[in-house]
């Protein structure tokens, strides 16, 4: 197999060495890493090949940057990672296609609806599709009717951005939990907060962003990771998140759930979608899985479907790359993963230090 170089985007995010694993551990190739991101950490060279350090992706010339290190370094595959650059990026695709480069991003124009909630939640209803119960939010007034009719403060309302990730622009609206209770028994960085509140941050907006409010859904989180090929699933597995952090998986378990599976197989049919895509589910009341998001990039819990036998990052790259994919490959249910702290040591010239 011929070796090829990669260009990742956001590499220092704390999730980001699970993927390189993925990676580099293929079996087949030597995958040189390139990566990229906004800070300048000495530590970025000692977790990937070589580093680059860009500007911000709303900045004009991003776009730009990335094509630059792609001919600098001869890169084979770009795959970003940031939801919120996928839609930039695909729109320059044939300036990265004249320059030898495949990108990891799904080139439909429905990418961007696959990326924007409100929006997706508004075509799983027309298809027939069960979506949370949910309620466009562009002023007090309309967020005060909104969790009204999600049935605040007797139930919690959950209140999101609809171009967003990482539980940025999330908020849990609850009448039942206190400040003292927060105070005392959640970290720093809790959701809950009251009607009220929310209404205080919505009169500070210049200009109200795309929001929603939605039922708040208790059960477990279920997530669904697979790869597909304009519209046609090839390969899918499934995880059952016991602890989470932030929207990240901090224990998961590889779990199957067909229903969860069939419903993903509609969505990616109807929005011909293309390459790695994650969906999250909360199970309702009765164990029933209901879509609360989708990601069309790859997901932070990924590498655990490779110690479970299926390596979707490196199936993506083989299926850009134009080669024969393996059949008949499933993950082992069971498998299991916790995160836990580890530490990076370098140098004072910057070199990974083993101890």
């Amino acid at each position: 197999m011929k070796d090829i170089t990669v260009l990742s985007t956001a590499c220092g995010a704390i999730f980001m060495p699970g993927f390189f694993r993925c990676l580099k551990g293929n079996g087949e190739r030597n995958i040189r890493i390139i990566g990229c991101d906004i800070t300048d950490s000495p530590f970025m060279n000692a977790i990937v090949d070589k580093y680059y350090q860009v500007s911000h992706y709303t900045d004009e010339a991003y776009v730009d940057n990335l094509l630059k290190v792609c001919r600098l370094e001869k890169v084979d595959i770009l795959f970003p990672h940031l939801s919120m650059e996928l839609d930039i990026v695909r729109v320059r695709l044939v300036d990265f296609e004249r320059i030898g480069v495949k990108v990891a991003v799904s080139a439909n124009e429905s990418l961007s609806i696959a990326n924007n909630k409100y929006l997706l939640y508004e075509i799983m209803k027309k298809n027939n599709i069960k979506a949370p119960k949910h309620y466009l939010v562009d002023s007090k007034k309309s967020l005060v009717d909104a969790a009204t009719k999600l049935g605040y403060p007797e139930k919690s309302v959950c209140i999101k951005i609809a171009k967003s990730s990482g539980s940025r622009g999330v908020r849990i609206l609850s009448a039942h939990k206190s400040k003292a209770d927060i105070f005392l028994n959640d970290k720093p960085n809790s959701l809950y907060i009251t009607l009220d509140e929310m209404c205080e941050i919505v009169d500070e907006f210049f200009r109200v962003p795309e929001m929603f409010a939605m039922e708040f859904l208790p059960g477990c989180e279920y997530t669904v990771d697979l790869l597909s090929d304009r519209g046609k699933v090839l390969y899918i597995a499934g995880r059952h998140n016991t602890v989470s952090s932030m929207s990240i998986a901090q224990e998961s378990i590889v779990e199957e759930r067909e229903d969860a599976f069939e419903l993903c197989r509609k969505i990616v049919d109807i929005l011909k979608l293309d390459g790695n895509i994650g969906f999250d589910f909360m199970l309702d009341e009765n164990d029933n899985p209901v879509l609360t998001d989708l990601n069309p990039r790859i997901t932070a819990t990924i590498v655990l479907y490779a110690a479970a036998g299926i390596n979707l990052p490196y199936l993506r790259v083989k299926q850009l790359l134009g080669e024969e994919l393996p059949k008949n490959v499933k993950a082992r249910c069971g498998v299991r993963l916790a995160r836990k702290y580890n530490d990076l040591l370098i140098d004072e010239s910057g070199v990974l230090v083993e101890i």
